[in-house]
Protein backbone atom coordinates (compact mmCIF):
# COMPACT_ATOMS: atom_id res chain seq x y z
CA UNK A 1 0.00 0.00 0.00
CA UNK A 2 1.44 3.33 -0.80
CA UNK A 3 0.81 6.51 1.14
CA UNK A 4 1.66 8.89 -1.29
CA UNK A 5 -0.72 11.42 -2.88
CA UNK A 6 -1.07 14.43 -4.90
CA UNK A 7 -4.37 15.03 -4.81
CA UNK A 8 -7.47 15.79 -2.22
CA UNK A 9 -9.44 12.87 -4.12
CA UNK A 10 -6.84 10.77 -3.82
CA UNK A 11 -5.79 11.96 0.14
CA UNK A 12 -9.68 11.11 1.10
CA UNK A 13 -9.63 7.59 -0.93
CA UNK A 14 -6.79 6.77 1.61
CA UNK A 15 -8.52 7.98 4.80
CA UNK A 16 -11.30 6.07 3.61
CA UNK A 17 -10.19 2.67 2.60
CA UNK A 18 -7.60 2.87 5.41
CA UNK A 19 -10.09 4.41 7.77
CA UNK A 20 -7.07 6.78 8.87
CA UNK A 21 -7.41 10.62 9.71
CA UNK A 22 -5.66 13.28 7.60
CA UNK A 23 -2.28 13.29 9.95
CA UNK A 24 -2.24 9.82 9.83
CA UNK A 25 -1.90 9.44 6.06
CA UNK A 26 0.22 12.33 5.79
CA UNK A 27 2.91 10.54 8.53
CA UNK A 28 2.62 7.31 6.14
CA UNK A 29 3.37 9.75 3.34
CA UNK A 30 6.46 10.93 4.74
CA UNK A 31 7.74 7.26 6.00
CA UNK A 32 7.30 6.16 3.10
CA UNK A 33 9.56 9.01 1.01
CA UNK A 34 12.41 9.18 3.52
CA UNK A 35 14.43 7.42 5.89
CA UNK A 36 12.85 8.67 8.73
CA UNK A 37 11.46 7.08 12.00
CA UNK A 38 7.81 8.24 13.35
CA UNK A 39 9.42 9.00 16.14
CA UNK A 40 11.71 11.08 14.41
CA UNK A 41 9.15 12.86 12.42
CA UNK A 42 7.14 13.75 15.11
CA UNK A 43 10.30 14.86 17.43
CA UNK A 44 10.95 17.38 13.97
CA UNK A 45 7.49 18.55 13.79
CA UNK A 46 7.63 19.13 17.69
CA UNK A 47 10.76 21.21 17.27
CA UNK A 48 8.80 23.35 14.59
CA UNK A 49 6.08 23.42 17.25
CA UNK A 50 8.64 24.91 20.13
CA UNK A 51 9.74 27.59 17.35
CA UNK A 52 6.62 28.45 16.72
CA UNK A 53 5.72 29.28 19.89
CA UNK A 54 8.71 30.90 20.75
CA UNK A 55 7.99 32.98 17.75
CA UNK A 56 4.80 34.58 18.85
CA UNK A 57 5.73 34.99 22.64
CA UNK A 58 8.86 37.45 21.12
CA UNK A 59 6.58 38.93 18.75
CA UNK A 60 4.51 40.17 21.45
CA UNK A 61 6.44 42.24 22.64
CA UNK A 62 5.25 45.93 22.29
CA UNK A 63 9.02 46.81 21.91
CA UNK A 64 9.81 44.48 18.73
CA UNK A 65 10.58 46.71 15.77
CA UNK A 66 11.70 45.71 12.22
CA UNK A 67 14.93 47.71 10.77
CA UNK A 68 12.77 49.92 8.24
CA UNK A 69 10.69 50.97 11.06
CA UNK A 70 7.52 49.57 9.00
CA UNK A 71 6.51 46.81 11.39
CA UNK A 72 6.18 45.93 14.78
CA UNK A 73 4.10 46.27 18.36
CA UNK A 74 1.26 46.29 16.06
CA UNK A 75 -0.05 42.60 17.08
CA UNK A 76 0.89 43.24 20.82
CA UNK A 77 -1.75 46.52 20.10
CA UNK A 78 -4.44 44.25 19.10
CA UNK A 79 -3.76 41.39 21.70
CA UNK A 80 -3.92 43.98 24.30
CA UNK A 81 -7.83 44.96 23.14
CA UNK A 82 -8.62 41.26 22.32
CA UNK A 83 -11.66 41.21 24.98
CA UNK A 84 -13.12 44.33 23.12
CA UNK A 85 -12.91 43.52 19.73
CA UNK A 86 -16.17 42.78 17.58
CA UNK A 87 -14.52 39.36 16.55
CA UNK A 88 -13.90 38.50 20.31
CA UNK A 89 -11.21 37.79 22.86
CA UNK A 90 -10.49 34.17 21.54
CA UNK A 91 -10.09 34.81 17.56
CA UNK A 92 -8.49 38.23 18.20
CA UNK A 93 -6.12 36.79 20.30
CA UNK A 94 -5.26 34.24 17.84
CA UNK A 95 -5.25 36.40 14.88
CA UNK A 96 -2.87 38.97 17.09
CA UNK A 97 -0.30 35.83 17.60
CA UNK A 98 -0.52 35.30 13.94
CA UNK A 99 0.23 39.25 13.36
CA UNK A 100 3.05 38.70 15.94
CA UNK A 101 5.40 35.63 14.12
CA UNK A 102 5.04 37.77 11.01
CA UNK A 103 6.60 40.56 13.01
CA UNK A 104 9.15 38.90 13.90
CA UNK A 105 9.97 37.37 10.54
CA UNK A 106 10.21 41.20 9.20
CA UNK A 107 12.82 41.75 12.02
CA UNK A 108 15.27 38.71 10.77
CA UNK A 109 14.09 36.88 14.00
CA UNK A 110 13.50 33.08 14.07
CA UNK A 111 10.17 31.80 12.50
CA UNK A 112 8.50 28.40 10.81
CA UNK A 113 7.91 29.31 7.22
CA UNK A 114 4.52 27.71 6.79
CA UNK A 115 4.32 27.44 4.05
CA UNK A 116 5.97 30.11 3.16
CA UNK A 117 7.78 33.24 5.51
CA UNK A 118 5.16 35.81 4.37
CA UNK A 119 2.54 33.81 5.27
CA UNK A 120 4.19 32.50 8.74
CA UNK A 121 1.76 33.92 10.88
CA UNK A 122 -1.58 32.07 9.87
CA UNK A 123 -0.91 28.81 11.50
CA UNK A 124 1.18 28.55 14.31
CA UNK A 125 -0.94 32.36 15.34
CA UNK A 126 -4.03 30.34 15.48
CA UNK A 127 -3.20 26.79 16.31
CA UNK A 128 -1.15 28.22 19.50
CA UNK A 129 -3.27 31.34 19.92
CA UNK A 130 -6.66 29.03 20.53
CA UNK A 131 -4.79 26.17 22.10
CA UNK A 132 -4.53 27.21 25.84
CA UNK A 133 -8.91 28.05 25.46
CA UNK A 134 -9.79 25.33 23.82
CA UNK A 135 -7.33 22.46 25.82
CA UNK A 136 -5.27 21.22 22.95
CA UNK A 137 -2.19 19.52 23.85
CA UNK A 138 1.10 19.21 22.13
CA UNK A 139 0.59 16.09 20.85
CA UNK A 140 -3.17 17.00 18.94
CA UNK A 141 -1.30 20.09 17.71
CA UNK A 142 1.48 17.76 15.90
CA UNK A 143 -1.51 16.17 14.65
CA UNK A 144 -2.88 19.12 13.17
CA UNK A 145 0.49 20.24 11.99
CA UNK A 146 0.72 17.18 10.02
CA UNK A 147 -2.92 17.54 8.80
CA UNK A 148 -2.13 21.07 7.54
CA UNK A 149 0.75 19.68 6.04
CA UNK A 150 -1.12 17.22 3.82
CA UNK A 151 -3.09 20.14 2.73
CA UNK A 152 -0.11 21.91 1.71
CA UNK A 153 1.57 19.24 -0.20
CA UNK A 154 -0.96 19.12 -2.73
CA UNK A 155 -1.26 23.00 -3.01
CA UNK A 156 2.58 22.67 -3.76
CA UNK A 157 1.97 19.96 -6.11
CA UNK A 158 -0.74 21.17 -8.53
CA UNK A 159 -0.34 25.00 -8.11
CA UNK A 160 2.20 27.09 -6.04
CA UNK A 161 2.69 28.43 -2.75
CA UNK A 162 4.75 31.34 -3.89
CA UNK A 163 3.59 35.18 -4.18
CA UNK A 164 6.23 35.40 -6.57
CA UNK A 165 4.22 32.73 -8.58
CA UNK A 166 0.72 33.15 -7.85
CA UNK A 167 0.18 36.64 -5.55
CA UNK A 168 -1.05 36.66 -2.13
CA UNK A 169 -3.50 33.95 -3.06
CA UNK A 170 -0.99 31.93 -3.31
CA UNK A 171 1.15 33.04 0.49
CA UNK A 172 -1.93 33.55 2.73
CA UNK A 173 -4.37 31.73 0.78
CA UNK A 174 -2.39 28.36 1.14
CA UNK A 175 -1.65 28.72 4.87
CA UNK A 176 -5.09 29.78 5.86
CA UNK A 177 -6.55 26.77 3.56
CA UNK A 178 -3.59 24.59 5.73
CA UNK A 179 -4.88 26.13 9.13
CA UNK A 180 -8.91 25.54 8.31
CA UNK A 181 -8.06 22.04 7.62
CA UNK A 182 -6.33 21.63 10.73
CA UNK A 183 -8.54 23.24 12.98
CA UNK A 184 -11.18 21.23 11.72
CA UNK A 185 -9.01 18.11 12.66
CA UNK A 186 -8.74 19.53 16.04
CA UNK A 187 -12.37 19.30 16.24
CA UNK A 188 -12.53 16.05 15.57
CA UNK A 189 -13.71 16.32 11.40
CA UNK A 190 -13.89 13.90 9.29
CA UNK A 191 -11.15 14.71 6.74
CA UNK A 192 -13.69 15.45 3.71
CA UNK A 193 -15.25 18.29 6.20
CA UNK A 194 -11.11 19.14 6.71
CA UNK A 195 -10.66 19.60 2.72
CA UNK A 196 -14.47 21.50 2.78
CA UNK A 197 -12.63 24.28 4.86
CA UNK A 198 -9.40 24.15 3.20
CA UNK A 199 -11.43 24.33 -0.08
CA UNK A 200 -13.80 27.58 1.33
CA UNK A 201 -10.14 29.28 2.60
CA UNK A 202 -8.73 29.33 -0.64
CA UNK A 203 -12.12 30.40 -2.55
CA UNK A 204 -12.47 33.26 -0.10
CA UNK A 205 -8.91 34.69 -0.98
CA UNK A 206 -8.80 33.77 -4.82
CA UNK A 207 -7.08 36.70 -6.84
CA UNK A 208 -5.77 38.20 -3.81
CA UNK A 209 -2.50 39.62 -5.03
CA UNK A 210 0.77 40.37 -3.88
CA UNK A 211 2.41 43.81 -3.59
CA UNK A 212 4.92 44.42 -0.90
CA UNK A 213 5.29 47.92 -0.06
CA UNK A 214 9.06 48.54 -0.53
CA UNK A 215 9.76 44.84 -1.92
CA UNK A 216 9.74 44.12 2.10
CA UNK A 217 7.27 41.32 3.51
CA UNK A 218 5.55 43.99 5.97
CA UNK A 219 3.25 45.91 4.54
CA UNK A 220 0.38 44.77 4.00
CA UNK A 221 1.94 41.01 4.47
CA UNK A 222 0.98 41.38 8.37
CA UNK A 223 -2.31 42.33 8.16
CA UNK A 224 -2.93 40.07 5.58
CA UNK A 225 -1.50 37.00 7.98
CA UNK A 226 -4.50 38.62 10.91
CA UNK A 227 -6.72 38.52 7.35
CA UNK A 228 -6.06 34.73 7.10
CA UNK A 229 -6.06 33.77 10.63
CA UNK A 230 -9.76 34.82 10.60
CA UNK A 231 -10.35 33.21 7.16
CA UNK A 232 -8.90 30.52 8.51
CA UNK A 233 -11.41 30.66 11.44
CA UNK A 234 -14.12 31.39 9.77
CA UNK A 235 -13.72 29.07 7.49
CA UNK A 236 -13.41 26.25 9.56
CA UNK A 237 -16.14 26.98 11.33
CA UNK A 238 -18.49 27.21 8.34
CA UNK A 239 -17.24 23.56 7.65
CA UNK A 240 -17.84 22.26 10.98
CA UNK A 241 -21.65 23.84 10.38
CA UNK A 242 -22.42 21.56 7.54
CA UNK A 243 -21.52 23.93 5.20
CA UNK A 244 -20.22 22.32 2.27
CA UNK A 245 -17.87 23.61 -0.41
CA UNK A 246 -20.07 23.92 -3.85
CA UNK A 247 -16.48 23.73 -5.73
CA UNK A 248 -14.35 20.47 -4.56
CA UNK A 249 -10.93 21.03 -2.93
CA UNK A 250 -9.40 19.82 -5.78
CA UNK A 251 -10.71 22.19 -8.34
CA UNK A 252 -10.19 25.26 -6.06
CA UNK A 253 -6.36 24.74 -6.16
CA UNK A 254 -6.77 24.41 -10.03
CA UNK A 255 -8.79 27.52 -10.06
CA UNK A 256 -5.84 29.04 -7.91
CA UNK A 257 -2.68 27.91 -10.49
CA UNK A 258 -5.25 29.59 -13.01
CA UNK A 259 -5.80 32.65 -11.68
CA UNK A 260 -1.95 33.20 -10.11
CA UNK A 261 -0.93 32.52 -14.04
CA UNK A 262 -3.31 35.04 -15.18
CA UNK A 263 -1.93 37.70 -12.57
CA UNK A 264 0.05 40.69 -14.46
CA UNK A 265 3.75 40.47 -13.23
CA UNK A 266 3.33 44.05 -11.59
CA UNK A 267 0.67 41.82 -8.90
CA UNK A 268 2.94 39.16 -8.07
CA UNK A 269 5.55 40.33 -5.38
CA UNK A 270 6.94 42.70 -7.79
CA UNK A 271 6.59 45.48 -5.74
CA UNK A 272 5.67 47.32 -8.83
CA UNK A 273 1.73 47.37 -8.82
CA UNK A 274 -1.13 47.23 -6.14
CA UNK A 275 -0.79 48.87 -2.74
CA UNK A 276 3.61 48.98 -3.97
CA UNK A 277 2.61 51.78 -6.86
CA UNK A 278 0.98 53.99 -4.09
CA UNK A 279 2.24 57.29 -3.97
CA UNK A 280 2.72 57.26 -0.13
CA UNK A 281 4.62 53.14 -1.23
CA UNK A 282 6.50 55.08 -3.26
CA UNK A 283 8.27 57.76 -0.72
CA UNK A 284 8.78 54.94 1.63
CA UNK A 285 10.37 52.90 -0.49
CA UNK A 286 13.02 56.42 -1.79
CA UNK A 287 13.28 56.92 1.99
CA UNK A 288 14.50 53.35 3.10
CA UNK A 289 16.42 53.86 -0.26
CA UNK A 290 14.96 51.00 -2.18
CA UNK A 291 14.00 52.98 -5.28
CA UNK A 292 15.51 50.31 -7.26
CA UNK A 293 12.75 47.84 -6.38
CA UNK A 294 10.11 49.95 -7.35
CA UNK A 295 10.88 51.05 -10.38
Amino acid sequence: MSYVFNTGEALLALCENEQLPLHEVMLRRELELTDSSRAALREEMHKNLTVMRASIEEGLQAEYRSVSGLSGGDAQKLFSRASGTFMGADAARAVAAAMAVVEVNASMGKIVAAPTAGASGILPGTLLGLAEVRGWKDGSLIDALFAAAAVGVIIAANATLAGSEGGCQAETGSAAAMTAAALAHLSGAKPAVCLNAAAIALQNVLGLVCDPVAGLVECPCIKRNALGAANAMLSADLALSGVGSIIPFDETVDALRTVGRLLPSDLRETARGGLAATKTAKEITKRLGLSAQAE
